[in-house]
């Protein structure tokens, strides 16, 4: 007796396709490559590329983030009543065109577009229909990278471009130290008015005991500080682009078809 062919699946894969990342997160498809020469990278698109979507995750990923919860949540509390079951399939719909703005974002880092591989349900009741995009894997990753991973990359991404700010501002001192007067910076003066940046500990002034670090209130102090802050940042750009990669390829890993593989997996 013959063997009974296999059932039908009842999920199908939806239309839209993924593109072969053969060489994503490779030097040759990165928009961002890191360089070994710092002066290279400090002249190159990489650090400004990689300030970029570190922002725009501050802010369009927290939208996105954000949009993303509120769809689960009402689409779950609608679905607590047999008339809101159909509102699953519109939340879940929601959920996908918030992925589709980060996977749009991660142009800023791979030259190939990322796209994501749905399954559908060819079921017809209204409950499976209801619950047939939800049982799809993809939006669960989609929701992973959206809302419950938004807060650590977001507390990344803060901390990397605050400090590559800070850095870049002290690159620019000669042009403001003289603004800043008495306390109007780390410095303390008392009864008097002092201009300058303080670059360390003043508990009596400038000129004061205990003083510990380099208070730029002249040209070649600024300068000199200025010239530290340059040195700093050049390393600095390390951490910069890497964590933009490493943003992005935990983006690529969650956003799009476990079939693609990791950034520089092979085809």
């Amino acid at each position: 007796m013959a063997a009974p062919a296999p059932l039908p699946s009842v999920h199908l894969m939806a239309t839209t396709t993924i593109t072969n990342p053969t060489t994503q997160g490779t030097g040759d498809d990165s928009l961002i490559p890191l360089y070994r020469n710092p002066t290279r990278l400090a002249l190159s698109a990489s650090p400004w590329r990689s300030v970029r979507y570190l922002a725009g995750h501050l802010v369009g990923g927290t939208f996105m983030g954000a949009a993303a919860a509120l769809s689960t949540a009402a689409g779950a509390t609608a679905a607590a009543t047999v008339a809101g079951l159909p509102l699953l399939r519109p939340a879940a719909s929601a959920v996908r065109r918030c992925a589709d703005a980060e996977r749009r974002r991660l142009r800023l880092v791979w030259r190939a577009p990322v796209r994501a591989a749905y399954a559908t349900t060819s079921e017809t009741g209204t409950l499976s229909r209801a619950l047939g995009p939800w049982r799809d894997p993809a939006i669960w990753r989609d929701l992973r990278y959206l809302v419950a991973f938004w807060c650590p990359l977001a507390l990344l991404d803060v901390s990397v471009l605050a400090v590559w700010a800070a850095l870049l501002t002290g690159v620019t001192l000669p042009f403001w130290y003289w603004a800043p007067t008495g306390t109007d910076m780390v410095g303390y003066v008392r009864g008097s008015s002092v201009h300058g940046v303080a670059l360390g500990y003043f508990p009596h002034g400038p000129a004061g005991p205990g003083a510990i670090g380099l208070y730029a209130d002249t040209l070649p102090k600024a300068m000199l500080a200025a010239a530290m802050f340059g040195a700093l940042l050049l390393l600095f750009n390390y951490v910069l682009v890497t964590a933009a990669r490493a943003h992005a390829a935990f983006a690529l890993a969650n956003l799009a078809s476990p079939a693609a593989g990791s950034p520089g997996a092979a085809a």
